[in-house]
């Protein structure tokens, strides 16, 4: 049987890495893009085609999966894997995230964070030892640890509050997830460093994680309004203070540039909701740059999406005819759009892990960023 976690970098190309790690329900190659599943569907999606598509790994929500259908429901169902039919490793967010994006309707204090549901104003508690239960009865292979997310441009006391409280909620999340018997046996655990854009705090961060101990380590508090130059100054940074021999997984992105850019700087994970998103909002992602399928210029186009893609999508329907079910607002349109984004994500990611195998990052980038007009 596979090992519990195991990572191996197989090359360097730069500050750039690919290998793979190794989990009981499969390897997940790096550099990864793992497709958003946030309440136990990709959207738009068949978990067996976004399997096809190229993912080896999607990501669930605690937040989200806690409120509906409740983690208890998914347990009593045979966990997170059997309930959607996805048998390949499930990262499950802690729902620290939604402590800052739902943030009116929460009430934060050392012990945790009380929320106030989105969906019927029901009120819930969740802490670090609430967060690691849940994701325990979901069942998830990589468990994130719980933690506050603030904004960048809040005032440095803010922040650097914010940072030491989610340092003491990683221990309390280390010991809480140890508790955990057989799942813990098998399955991983991801410390997540804060600090916002401060390179000083991140460095605080990073030292109380790799005290702690963990299997992966996150970048958090990024891709939240900063911008891409201050974000890309921050991971010039705050990747190399993490341990080295782990993976590296920065949260929440995002574009097709920004994994290049990130994976340059030597991110080795990522997750986003924007390719389901814009394809169910009628944008595709292509090797030129994203393309608007609403606009009228692609009502008789008879091309392909993009000559360059290999999906599915791209090899059956025409630009044409997926405008038209953009603008009809068919379900189709949504499931094709999403399908080829998810590819061109992949394809994209599989790309770069050939491009640093090869010791050729530099030119493949150079190209990428010739071609790709946003």
């Amino acid at each position: 049987m596979p090992s519990r976690f195991r990572f191996t970098i197989a090359a360097r190309d730069g500050a750039a890495r690919t290998g793979a790690i190794e989990m009981r329900r499969g390897t997940i190659r790096t550099p990864a893009f793992m497709p958003v599943g946030t309440a136990a569907t990709v959207k738009a999606m068949k978990p067996e085609t976004v399997r096809a598509a190229g993912a080896d790994i999607i990501l669930g929500n605690t937040y989200h999966l806690m409120l509906r259908p409740g983690a208890e429901r998914v347990a009593r169902l045979g966990g997170l894997h059997a309930f959607m039919n996805w048998g390949r490793p499930i990262l499950t967010d802690s729902g620290g995230y939604q402590v800052m994006s739902l943030s009116e309707l929460r009430k934060l204090t050392e012990e945790g964070v009380e929320f106030a549901s989105h969906i019927d104003g029901s009120r819930h508690m969740l802490t670090p030892e609430r967060s690691m239960e849940i994701q325990r009865l979901l069942g998830s292979d990589i468990v994130m640890a719980f933690d506050e997310c603030p904004r960048a441009d809040r005032p440095f006391a803010e922040i650097e509050a914010s940072m030491e409280m989610s340092m003491r909620w990683a221990r309390r999340s280390r010991h809480a997830f140890d508790a955990g018997g057989v799942h813990a046996e098998g399955a991983a655990l991801f410390g997540i460093q804060q600090g916002a854009l401060d390179e000083g705090l991140r460095r605080r961060s990073a030292d109380a994680l790799t005290a702690i101990g963990f299997d992966g380590y996150a970048i958090g508090g990024l891709a939240v309004g900063e911008g891409q130059a201050a974000m890309f100054a921050t991971l010039d940074f705050a990747p190399a203070m993490l341990p080295e021999g782990a993976p590296r997984y920065l949260m929440g992105v995002g574009k097709p540039d920004d994994l290049v850019g990130a994976v340059e700087r030597g991110v080795d994970m990522f997750d986003c909701v924007l390719p389901t998103r814009s394809g169910r909002n009628g944008q595709a992602f292509t090797w030129t740059g994203p393309l608007n399928l609403r606009n009228a210029r692609h009502a008789e186009d008879a091309s392909p999406l993009d000559p360059r893609c290999g999906c599915a999508v791209c090899a059956t329907y025409s630009r044409a005819y997926l405008h038209h079910l953009v603008k009809a607002g068919e379900i189709l349109g949504a499931m094709l759009m999403s399908e080829h984004n998810i590819a061109f994500y992949q394809q994209l990611m599989q790309a770069m892990r050939d491009a640093i195998g090869e010791g050729r990052l530099a030119a493949f980038t150079t190209e990428f960023r010739r071609d790709y007009r946003t």
